[in-house]
């Protein structure tokens, strides 16, 4: 059981976590002054060291440098006694497991720091090994320019032996990489130690800065943790240093890891910047439902259109003037870079509305790739009777023609020029002209079930919300009623918020449930680690739940992963909206 290490945020498998000492410590963090190491039992017998709660003890240990043979480990594995205060156990890749400590330091980590396979595979695995509400400490191998990287991949704690160790070597360190002293004409840095200046600064110097430039970093990193931005910060960070990028781009490799840490939505605005925005896990969780439980129940042809910069798309002056052609006649999709296609019940879900895209006006080959790709998805899964593509030419068009071969669709374009101009509108319009239309109150039903697709799977929308449901509100603030109120749209993100009689309809239905089975006791307010007894594993952080034990039934927001809360012995698992004692 984890007593001294809690998390309290988390943006994809980085965290913000309490290292509960005497004098609390925040992670990601520099450990070096509250570390106590008892020893290596290379060297000598140990006995179990007497700790307490103003350090984190390293328990004796037998460390083992990367490569060593498995049977080797095996044979002089560490059997680490259970304490009663902050302890560490050292481990390798082939040892990591649950050893009753509240940290878990790699033994490794010199060897694979700088070799970006070794580096993920190993982090990947000794995370997914480890108890979850643990630190990872690497020791030796942290930079101001490697931390935010570290971090990202999931290491919590680390000590600056590294920097201060190149400092005195000479090499000066930045969050961009090193520089060697002597060939710096000025210091590019306030610090303390910097403030001497140049003429007054030498190689002891150079060590303070080092540490101070790593703390810096850090602080920089549990702020963007805590915005929940650390990856955008992060495309363009990495690039300082080949292996930093490579590793980067390999832990994009390992989805089902980045998947299960990543929230299903958040606040803050995505970033798309570069071709490596494609890749993040909100981008291609987004694409992957759309493609595969999304499914249209309008009547009317497709109009596809381009995205716009102000969103959602809807409150745009150009989807404005596309929705005054198009008049309910057909079925309006945008198309975009960097998240695919769009149907327009889904523009408010995270992270259609929520991101922010580099515009050139020119489409890179990864783009065009990608986005042809999620459409023919698309279009294979929802037919119409007509295809019509109003977009410019370009990009969007290349895409379209790559389409049309892939699928045997053929699109009627409508755009002379520029989307907006008055002749390629009359040309939209006039293409429409005869098509019915359809009703707001059937939009309004559609977009209720298209996000139940997305949220909770393929046909949820129908099975849950059927023939019988009402809707009133305005969109994006909708409730849906049948007999009482089942759910409300939540605007910030686009995703349904059921209420108690909505559950027990999920709970009742075919679809299939994300469940928190809770130990007999009523929820106020929240539900933490220690009192779950069992949680679906598909559940991610901001999934709507089912909670129920032999005292309550409730429902609400997860605030971990379904792995998480059955392994945790600490934290908030689940924020409680409703609840029914029983």
């Amino acid at each position: 059981m984890t007593d001294y290490f809690e998390v309290h945020e988390r943006d994809g498998p980085a965290r913000i976590g309490e290292l509960r000492l005497a004098d609390s410590i925040h992670t990601p963090a520099l450990i070096d002054d509250s570390i106590e190491d008892a020893g290596s039992l290379w060297s000598e017998e140990r006995t179990t060291p007497v700790g307490d709660e103003t350090a984190l003890t390293v328990l004796p240990h037998r460390s083992f440098p990367a490569g060593t043979d498995t049977e080797v480990e095996e044979a002089f594995a560490v059997e680490y006694p259970t304490v009663e205060f902050p302890s560490a156990a050292v481990i390798s890749r082939e040892t990591a497991g649950d050893h009753g400590s509240d940290a878990y330091i790699l033994s490794s980590a010199s060897g694979i720091v700088g070799h970006a396979s070794k580096f993920v595979d190993t982090i990947v695995d000794v995370r997914t090994s480890i108890p979850a509400d643990t630190a990872l400490l690497l020791s030796g191998v942290a930079t101001p320019a490697n931390a935010a990287t570290l971090a990202y991949a999931g290491v919590d704690l680390f000590d600056s032996n590294r920097a201060y160790v190149r400092g005195l070597e000479g090499f000066y360190l930045t969050a961009d990489g090193e520089e060697f002293l002597e060939d710096l004409t000025e210091l590019p840095c306030s610090c303390p130690a910097c403030q001497r200046g140049r003429d007054a600064f030498d190689r002891e110097h150079c060590a303070e800065h080092n540490v101070a430039a790593i703390e810096t970093e850090l602080a920089r990193v549990r702020e963007r943790i805590r915005a929940g931005r650390l990856r955008d910060y992060l495309e363009g960070q990495a690039r300082h240093d080949a292996w930093l990028t490579a590793a980067f781009r390999r832990l994009d490799q390992q989805y089902s890891y980045l998947e299960q840490h990543t929230p299903l939505l958040r606040q803050s605005t995505l970033l798309a910047a570069s071709d490596d925005s494609m890749r993040r896990v909100e981008i291609q969780r987004f694409a992957d439902r759309v493609c595969t439980r999304y499914r249209n129940r309008f009547e009317q042809p497709l109009a596809l259109v381009p995205c716009s910069a102000r969103k959602p798309y809807s409150e745009s002056q150009s989807h404005g003037q596309f929705h005054d052609a198009i008049h309910y006649r057909a079925h309006k999709v945008s198309m975009t870079s960097p998240i695919g296609v769009v149907p327009q019940e889904l523009e408010y879900t995270y992270p259609a509305q929520h991101y922010d895209s580099v515009v050139t006006g020119r489409w890179s080959a990864e783009e065009i790739d990608f986005v042809a790709r999620v459409l023919t998805e698309y279009l294979e899964q929802n037919e119409y009777p007509r295809y019509i593509a109003h977009v410019p030419p370009g990009g969007y068009r290349e895409i379209c023609e790559r389409v049309e071969k892939r699928t045997g669709i053929e699109f009627e374009y409508t755009v002379s020029d520029h989307p907006t101009t008055a002749e390629s509108l009359a040309n939209l319009r006039e293409t429409l002209s005869g098509e019915s239309k359809y009703l707001k109150r059937e939009r309004e039903h559609n977009t209720v079930r298209a996000i139940a697709d997305y949220q909770l799977g393929p046909d949820a929308g129908t099975e849950l919300f059927g023939t019988e449901i009402s809707v009133d509100g305005w969109l994006p603030s909708l409730r849906v009623h049948d007999k009482g109120q089942l759910a409300t749209i939540v605007p910030q993100y686009g995703t349904l918020a059921f209420t108690l009689a909505g559950a027990r309809r999920w709970l009742d239905s075919s679809v299939p449930t994300k469940r928190v089975e809770i130990d007999p006791f009523v929820p106020q307010g929240s539900v933490l680690a220690p009192g779950i007894v069992d949680a679906s594993a598909d559940i991610r952080v901001g999934d709507e739940v089912v909670i129920e034990g032999p005292k309550a039934f409730a429902v609400g927001r997860a605030s971990m992963s379904g792995p998480e809360m059955t392994t945790s012995t600490r934290g908030i698992a689940v924020e409680v909206r409703h609840v029914d004692e029983r």
